[in-house]
């Protein structure tokens, strides 16, 4: 493998990255996406500072041969560490069960770092070796403890994550499972990767010779792995994000018919709230929410609770279920109380509404409960067949002066 090979799932990294990081600068106390943007950076460290030019500029640029080796082991640990910290926090549960676990493997992985310092530190590299540095000192002491020490800390956390995702995904559904799949798939590349890695080092030795296994074999199973993960990871909270996000539109738009309904009702030279086009969709469905409220206290006194209540048994009658006959009864009335009100501002001149006794706009009230009512209303208004007619039998009870 080449530089280019490594600079590429790095730049990945780095661009998942950088859209994490506006989401954890506006809540970085959540420990979700701490461990998120660890990850991300982690992985693109493990790829940027493996790859063979960047080996060979630290070597350099620090004046210590094979100093990249032990870099390259404690990014490796300590991304390890941050996946097992992350499906702790992803998995959910009591907070402080959370944190003491995670403190536990971060402690874990943090005694493997300061022993692959210590190791490395101990014993002698003094050949550069930029690919095979695993089997070149397989048999020097200290730094074959060193080799041993991240090969397993790797290999633990793989079984690990292997398993509790595995678990895990057979317990949920949606883009949840499938990015555990996706991390169980990666680590399996990972196992591979140790299997291959620790077949190399154990046949040096017993004196044998199977290096390719480490120098050809293990490498793009590690980038394949790490990259795989990354995605389980990644994926799962970014489809959620675009899921909620989707359906927020969603409501803003379905609730359309209704505020449309409402804002006509409104008197002429009613300020409305100008959103910028830059305005989250949660805060257009709050202020869309809050039109259709306004409108509906407007139009209280010209609610009819017969005509709800006819349109109700008509509706069940027809084979809706509560919450559509409900729904149905609501926009029936409201539809009703429009025309109603559209008359009375016509006969007035327009200049003050209707008038509104003491307490009529609490004496008749909408029976939605929130957002999911409201935009069933909504529907209701533009496609049931009795709201329709209850907005013509309306209109022809005013237009006779009934």
């Amino acid at each position: 493998m080449n530089g280019q090979d490594y600079y590429i799932p790095a730049v990945a990294m780095a661009v998942s990255l950088a859209f994490k990081v506006p989401a954890l600068r506006a809540d970085w106390r959540d420990p979700l996406l701490r461990s998120v943007c660890a990850l991300l950076t982690l992985a693109g460290a493990v790829f940027t500072f493996a790859a063979p030019p960047t080996i060979v500029a630290v070597n350099r640029w620090t004046g210590v041969s094979n100093v990249s080796a032990p870099l390259v082991y404690c990014l490796m640990t300590a991304f390890s560490a941050s996946c097992l910290v992350l499906v702790f926090n992803w998995r959910g549960g009591e907070p402080e069960e959370i944190r003491r676990t995670s403190r536990r493997w971060i402690s874990a992985y943090s005694l493997v770092i300061g022993t692959i310092v210590v190791v490395y530190a101990l014993g002698s590299a003094p050949v550069e070796r930029l690919r095979d540095f695993d089997t070149y000192y397989a048999n020097t002491p200290y730094i074959r403890l060193m080799i041993a020490a991240y090969l397993l800390a790797h290999n633990v956390a793989a079984i690990t994550m292997t398993a509790m995702c595995w678990r895990w995904a057979l317990q949920v559904r949606g883009w949840l499972r499938t990015g555990l799949f996706i991390i169980v798939g990666g680590y399996s590349f990972s196992l591979a990767y140790d299997a291959a890695k620790m077949s190399a080092v154990v046949a040096r030795w017993t004196g044998h010779d199977l290096d390719d296994l480490s120098t050809l074999v293990a490498p793009p199973l590690a980038s394949m792995g790490a990259l795989v993960s990354a995605i389980g990871f990644v994926l799962p909270l970014l489809c959620q994000r675009v899921s909620d996000s989707w359906r927020t539109w969603s409501t803003y738009r379905r609730l359309g018919t209704l505020w449309h309904e409402m804002q006509s009702t409104a008197p002429a030279g009613t300020p409305s709230v100008r959103m910028s086009w830059w305005s989250p969709a949660e805060i257009r469905v709050i202020q869309r929410e809050s039109d259709i409220h306004d409108g509906f206290l407007r139009l209280g006194p010209c609610f009819d609770p017969c005509r709800r209540d006819l349109a109700y048994e008509q509706a069940r009658a027809n084979g809706a279920d509560e919450a559509t006959a409900r729904a149905v009864a609501d926009a029936a009335m409201v539809a009703a109380a429009v025309r109603t009100s559209a008359v009375d501002l016509e006969g007035t001149g327009g200049a003050d509404g209707p008038d509104v006794p003491d307490g009529g706009a609490e004496r008749v009230h909408v029976t939605a409960d929130g957002p999911r009512d409201l935009v069933r209303i909504s529907h209701a208004l533009r496609h049931s067949p009795l709201v329709a007619a209850a907005r013509r039998q309306a209109a022809a009870l005013s237009g006779s002066g009934l």
